[in-house]
């Protein structure tokens, strides 16, 4: 399905006070940096630093049924692939840098809009 485009809301913030790069499950903090896991592990896009979790605003585009951005965990994360930015390597979310994802996630406020285009 890959990224959902159009405008989206941050509906949750994830993360305050983590380290750069640790590694969350299920939206919780593991406890343990990428550089912690081991190569298999490490192959997988790990999400990292923060969450910013969408939701999304368009119907039929991106909210409601199988699009639906939140039930899909669309996320803007950092990742333990910093080399690949810019590179296609997602389900869905948008990754960022993890000193970037820091920045940002600072900045952001839930209520916020993301409009994503390809």
């Amino acid at each position: 399905m890959g990224t959902p485009l159009g405008l989206h809301v941050i509906v949750e913030k994830i993360g305050h006070g983590q380290p750069p790069g640790m590694v969350f499950k299920g939206r919780v903090p593991t406890g343990r940096h990428f550089s912690e896991f081991g190569d298999e592990e490490n192959r997988a896009n790990l999400v990292t630093t923060r969450i910013l979790w969408l939701s999304g605003l368009e119907p039929g585009a991106n909210c409601g049924g199988e699009v639906d951005s939140h039930d899909r965990y669309i996320y803007i994360h950092g990742t333990n692939h910093e080399d690949r930015i810019g590179t296609p390597q997602s389900a869905g979310c948008v990754l960022m840098r993890n000193l970037d994802m820091v920045e940002l996630f600072e900045q952001a406020r839930v209520g916020d809009q993301v409009w994503i285009i390809a």
